[in-house]
């Protein structure tokens, strides 16, 4: 811990934390900072003036990342017969109908994003409870629930990033790794901005977008000047 405090302290001390950082400025900081022994996430959060316990101004959605994540994506797909094999097809990591609802059922899910063809929704409701608190639920909206299973899975392969409002209406999301160069950071931030501006809810009055901060997963939050968010900033 000790090691650990004296390389945030040195870290911190090159920082103006009361600055808003340029997007691209904030990305090359948070890369210079990310100095752990893995590949470090770099994350945005976004506090937006919206009260998501309205269902008018609930914001959530998906967005693909031009560049990816970095992050391997593990999908399971609820479907029979030829969609079942077009999901094994385009890479799904686990497919099934009941015998996989059975596995869900007993805690085993080993999948990080669910996607299921719409005759499997009776079956997939059921297991809402399970599947509802950890953000597996497919759904319409995010074209999770679909036919085009092909496409489906290829997207969530590819580096689609779910997004969803908390209750103090902050959004975050990893947008890759600190390995990846700056450029493609700031493309595939710029992207997930993109789309956070395009989901704003009808009832959101006011300022949307009030506070920007990039961080990667063990460095300091770096707050971002929300001018230089727009592919013109």
């Amino acid at each position: 811990m000790a090691k650990q405090g004296k390389r945030l302290k040195a870290i911190n001390a090159g920082l103006d934390r009361e600055k808003a950082y340029a997007l691209d400025e904030a990305i090359s900081l948070a890369k210079a900072n990310a100095k752990a022994k893995f590949d470090e996430t770099i994350e945005i959060s976004m506090n937006l003036g919206i009260d998501p316990r309205h269902a008018d101004q609930m914001v959530r959605g998906v967005v693909g990342l031009p560049n990816g994540t970095g992050k391997t994506v593990r999908v399971g797909v609820f479907a029979r017969g030829p969609k079942a094999e077009e999901a094994k097809a385009a890479g799904a990591d686990v497919v099934g109908a009941d015998d996989l609802a059975a596995l869900v059922q007993e805690g085993k899910i080993e999948f990080d994003r669910c996607i299921a063809t719409p005759d499997m929704m009776a079956l997939v409701g059921r297991l809402g409870k399970v599947l509802g608190p950890r953000g597996l639920m497919p759904n319409p909206k995010l074209g999770t629930v679909t036919m085009d299973v092909k496409g489906a899975v290829t997207a969530a392969k590819a580096g689609q990033v779910e997004f969803r409002a908390e209750k103090a209406g902050i959004v975050h999301a990893g947008i890759g790794k600190a390995s990846f160069e700056a450029e493609a950071l700031v493309a595939n931030a710029r992207a997930f901005v993109d789309a956070i501006q395009k989901a704003r809810p009808s009832g959101a009055k006011g300022t949307y977008v009030k506070k920007v901060s990039l961080s990667s997963s063990m460095g300091p939050g770096l707050k971002v000047d929300v001018a230089s968010l727009s592919s013109g900033g």
